[in-house]
């Protein structure tokens, strides 16, 4: 069997990567690394616990699941507000991503959401919910013209294991 800290980094490797939608995703990596199911549930549940990971989760292909009109809207926030109104941004169901963002002098835009949606009268549906839960009436509708790259990031964790990370015994 793998040391802690080896079998950490071959579990934190294998859920950067696509894992396959079955009832037990687990199982085989189990199989390979001569461990239980449950110690590999275990290590991802300690890193999350310690906020190493924030979050997992799966992620959707959206314009195979019919959501082609996409746009990032850039959105002038009230200061000292920011906080606020990005959480109820965020929180609408057509909202991916929910940025604050430092932004240059000139450029009036802070908060950024990426909106998916169906249809363009959908998509403004939503920019129109936005503004009237918010109050912003000053943002742009960058509509996405075509996606040049899309992947997940890939993080390696020998730096934060060498460096002392320590799992929990």
């Amino acid at each position: 069997m793998l040391t802690n800290r080896l079998l950490t980094k071959q579990v934190v490797d294998f859920i950067q990567g696509k894992i396959d939608p079955v009832h037990r995703p687990f199982a085989a990596l189990a199989a390979e690394l001569d461990c239980s199911e449950a110690e590999i549930v275990g290590i991802i549940s300690d890193l999350k616990k310690r906020g190493i990971i924030r979050r997992f989760g799966a992620v959707l292909r959206h314009q195979q699941a019919g959501y082609i009109c996409n746009a990032m809207v850039a959105w002038q926030a009230p200061e000292g507000r920011q906080d606020e109104l990005g959480e109820k941004m965020a929180a609408y169901s057509q909202v991916s991503h929910c940025y604050l963002r430092q932004v240059p002098g000139d450029f009036p835009y802070q908060l950024f959401t990426m909106i998916h949606a169906r249809s363009e009268e959908e998509l403004q549906d939503v920019v129109k919910a936005i503004v009237t839960a918010t109050d912003i009436h000053n943002y742009q509708v960058l509509h996405s013209v075509r996606e040049f790259k899309k992947v997940s990031m890939h993080y390696e964790v020998e730096e934060w294991l060498a460096a002392g990370y320590k799992e929990e015994g």
